[in-house]
């Protein structure tokens, strides 16, 4: 017995995939039918997506998924497109593309958020939408690019998901998981804050309507379809943050928590209502919307952007440093290494990854190694301290008690950074499902069509049928020390 088959579209804040992918009884099918890369380039004073490359290589893994669909005589139910979050376009009355997306990592929100504040008070926005602050979030955005003026013919803005939806489809709207991390959405109404916009003297018709996760954004139009040889395929919308499609795609049991690992580390909780109040508010955690009713109560973490950005200086010094060796010499290394803070705001997008590394250790009295290996030890050490020092936070501000811990995502592959997580946490940490964003995209997909009853349904087929490997937390007298070291050092600069 066989089901029909599901297109997911997955795009990175760098590289995207397409995947055709089949929910049969005895067996997941996920074939990726097409890899593509488009990091973000200068262009007109601006660091920018290039939307025109992007669509491009999603019609040529559309139509080799329908090729592909055709070899194995199955059918294709319907597509659906996650993408990363807060970035946008502007289209016009004709449906036209006016400038290319700006990229998050942009510097044009720079000192963004006390202009904003100084019209509307900080406690009061985080009360309106429960979304912890970052200087890239939509709203920022918005406010830099209405102050920069913004183009006389913008008739809609879509994130980048919907902005992909609308290529293919020609309808505008905006689903519900990715609206929440704009923050511009009001969390108790469930609808864009008119009120908040206008405050900041911001274009709220400009927003297109909200439709939640499940809901059909539109039907691949007639001439796309003919040149692709696919079909009118229905476009559902799943949780089109991708953080919000990986969170669906984890088979988490009541008292877990997760960490969505990649670029960015995503770790949270899985909630049935936001909680927003002060003491949320003075940490600086997020409400997100998430598919089907819950809520990613979470923290953002800045991720293996940092060893990424390494790994691209030392390329640049002509050192090539292939990604599993890096890991098996990390391992090898049995002293104490040093901590950083990895949050810290100059990791965002630095000239250099390795002195921005430098300058913080120098501040807190420690030496950079020179040895790639030594350097990818600070990172990910770093990183699971950080991971164990917001799943703590979690505990205290939820009241109630994380049980184990759920790593997702490219980061699961990653057995160093696992085990130290589980050390560092104090908890177990099962890794996997490796492309959990793709399979929680397909599993909203599946749940539209009836393929599935419900969400817990549709993850208990994945925890069936995906492996997962457990990592045990060992408790010794250097984690414990490392972990004071840490703590003592994330408080100078949290």
């Amino acid at each position: 017995m066989t089901d029909s088959l599901y297109i997911a579209v997955d795009l990175g804040a760098g590289s995207g995939r397409v995947f055709l992918a089949g929910l049969d009884p005895e067996a997941l099918l996920l074939e990726e039918v097409n890899r593509f890369r488009y990091p973000p380039a200068e262009s007109t004073g601006h660091l920018r997506w290039d939307i025109g490359h992007i669509f491009s290589e999603i019609k040529s893994g559309l139509r080799k998924a329908g090729t592909r669909a055709r070899e194995l005589g199955r059918q294709i139910q319907s597509v659906g497109v996650d993408s990363w979050g807060v970035d946008y376009g502007l289209i016009d009355a004709g449906g036209n593309l006016i400038e290319m997306p700006v990229c998050y990592r942009d510097p044009r929100t720079a000192g963004m958020m006390e202009q904003v504040f100084a019209r509307v008070p900080r406690a009061e926005i985080f009360a309106r939408t429960g979304i912890q602050f970052l200087p890239f979030n939509t709203l920022f955005q918005l406010c830099a690019h209405a102050s920069a003026g913004l183009p006389p013919k913008a008739q809609t803005l879509l994130l980048i998901p919907d902005l992909i939806n609308f290529l293919l489809t020609g309808a505008r709207a905006c689903e519900y998981t990715n609206a929440t991390t704009t923050q511009m959405l009001n969390a108790g109404t469930g609808t864009w804050d008119c009120d908040l916009l206008k405050r900041l003297a911001l274009p709220g018709d400009l927003l297109p309507p909200l439709i939640p996760a499940g809901s059909t954004a539109g039907k691949i139009s007639a001439d796309l379809a003919a040149e692709l040889g696919i079909g009118p395929l229905p476009v559902i919308a799943p949780a089109t943050h991708d953080t919000g499609s990986a969170v669906a795609g984890a088979p988490i049991d009541d008292g877990w928590a997760y960490i969505s690992s990649g670029t960015w580390s995503l770790v949270g909780v899985e909630r049935d209502e936001a909680l927003i109040n002060e003491e949320v508010a003075r940490r600086n955690y997020t409400n997100e919307g998430g598919a089907f009713g819950t809520i990613r109560f979470l923290k953002n973490v800045m991720g293996l952007w940092i060893l990424e950005s390494c790994r691209r200086d030392w390329q640049r010094n002509g050192i090539e440093v292939e990604y599993e060796g890096l890991l098996r010499k990390v391992e090898t290394i049995a002293d104490p290494a040093p901590l950083i803070f990895p949050d810290d705001s100059r990791f965002l997008n630095p000239p250099s990854m390795l002195d921005a590394i430098a300058t913080q250790l120098a501040e807190t009295n420690q030496s950079m190694p020179s040895e790639p290996a030594a350097v990818a030890k600070i990172i990910l050490d770093s990183l699971a301290f950080r991971y164990a020092s917001v799943l703590r936070t979690i505990d205290s501000l939820t009241n109630h008690k994380i049980a184990q811990v759920r790593i997702i995502g490219g980061g699961a592959q990653n057995a160093y950074l696992n085990q130290a997580t589980a050390n560092a946490t104090g908890l177990p940490a099962a890794a996997g499902p490796f492309e959990a964003t793709v399979i929680g995209n397909v599993l909203v997909q599946a749940i539209a069509a009836g393929r599935f009853a419900s969400l817990r349904a549709a993850r208990r087929y994945v925890s069936e049928r995906v492996p997962s490997r457990v990592f045990i937390p060992t408790a010794t007298a250097q984690v414990d020390a490392a972990g004071r070291r840490f703590a003592e050092m994330e408080a100078r600069y949290v």
